[in-house]
């Protein structure tokens, strides 16, 4: 098991958050600036089994990760200093109940004229942890998640929202919107990636 960054705690300036699949439709803590931004090194992926928010250990379901490999566009969130702690608790009861999330600060640009990069708190796979689910085909991912369902909804809901919010944001990822598409039954109007 991975544990926090001890840096990301004792730091006292504002905190960054990187934000690539629910945290851009549900952030679910308080911040100062939401600003579009990307990440370099990194990709948005389904290839986290959900054991507990979108599936449970007898019928998992599958949400995001990032991975390494590509680039990932999503939303930088600012958190004041004096919110920092508050959102670090948040976040690690959110995203590590089970520690298949690697917490690692990590350099990001903020979208404007110019860029700025700043370094901010991502959630990372981890690899070698059991719930890691790469390499599923898209039947095989649509079939677990129009089945899944945890403590925070559906499967098919957090997949759909996410692709929701990507499209508000102008943000292409072309592997999520095919199955988006597969789950609303319009899979004609994206052809799948080869």
């Amino acid at each position: 098991m991975t544990g926090p960054d001890p840096s990301i705690d004792h730091a006292t300036e504002d905190l960054w958050v990187f934000g690539y699949g629910s945290l851009i439709w549900r952030p679910g803590f308080e911040y100062a600036e939401r600003i579009p931004a990307h990440i370099v090194g990194m990709r948005r992926s389904l290839c986290i089994y959900s054991f507990d928010h979108r599936g449970t250990p007898e019928r998992p379901g599958l949400v995001l990760g990032l991975d390494f490999g590509g680039a990932c566009r999503g939303i930088a969130y600012r958190v004041t200093a004096s919110k920092r702690p508050a959102t670090l608790t948040y976040l690690r009861e959110r995203e590590q109940t089970t520690a298949v999330y690697r917490e690692m600060v990590r350099s990001i640009w903020l979208a404007g004229n110019p860029e700025r990069r700043v370094d901010a708190l991502c959630y990372v796979v981890d690899r070698g942890h059991p719930q890691y689910a790469a390499g599923l085909t898209h039947d095989k991912q649509l079939h677990i998640v129009r089945q899944a369902h945890g403590r925070s909804g559906h499967n098919r809901d957090y997949v759909l929202e996410t692709a929701k919010a990507l499209e508000a944001l102008n943000i292409v990822d072309h592997e999520l919107q095919v199955l988006a598409d597969r789950l609303r039954g319009t899979q004609d109007a994206h052809p799948a990636p080869t």
